[in-house]
């Protein structure tokens, strides 16, 4: 990054600089495939020390971020019926919100294949934590979302003990203390350390 007398204003998403052993990330910043990019639209700040620069973003406004089509959010399932869930978008990436943002997610969204034989009931509970992907606007005021990908689906989820389940396969996860299985459309989390090699 350059030193500049005016200051340099960005958007959410906005690619600042290369990170390397010269700039790093800092508030208001992620790292992604080598380079530092804005989490929030405000002014970028260098930090100077002897050997590095922190580049961090000041917001303008407290909170600028939205939901765009194709981000990954992570959003809690608050009512499920047989033909949609309506769920909460907490997270956009690793970015909590600070207000929370509506979300729906369409029978015909849950899976790539085998659409029609989906059940809502059997993919999705109130109360269970999912990462979605943000599909383009058609309704004002509410994000349709979509888990058709392998990556996407149900990450977190309790039993009826309240116990925290793991996932055993793609449509099941199991109590770990009463060891009784429930339906799910289970997320296949990719470990981040391969997500960064690719």
């Amino acid at each position: 990054m350059d030193e500049r007398n005016e200051p340099i204003v960005c958007v959410p998403g906005q690619r600042l600089c290369l990170s390397d052993k010269v700039n790093v990330p800092g508030p208001g910043t992620y790292e992604q495939h080598g380079y530092i990019y804005s989490k929030l639209a405000g002014v970028v700040n260098l930090v100077k020390d002897e050997h590095k620069s922190t580049v961090e973003v000041h917001g303008i406004r407290e909170q600028s971020i939205v939901p765009a089509p194709g981000d990954i959010v992570t959003a809690e399932v608050m009512v499920v019926n047989q033909r949609f869930c309506k769920c909460v978008i907490k997270c956009i990436g690793d970015v909590v919100l600070t207000r929370p943002y509506r979300g729906i997610l369409r029978k015909e969204d849950v899976r790539a294949t085998e659409k029609d034989k989906t059940e809502m009931y059997k993919s999705f509970k109130p109360g269970d934590i999912i990462l979605a992907r943000v599909l383009p606007l058609t309704e004002v005021h509410t994000y349709q979302l979509s888990t058709a990908e392998n990556e996407l689906g149900v990450v977190i989820a309790h039993s009826e003990e309240g116990v925290s389940m793991v996932p055993v396969s793609w449509t099941e996860m199991q109590c770990p203390e009463t060891l009784n299985k429930e339906l799910r459309k289970v997320a296949k989390v990719v470990p981040e350390h391969i997500v960064n090699e690719k």
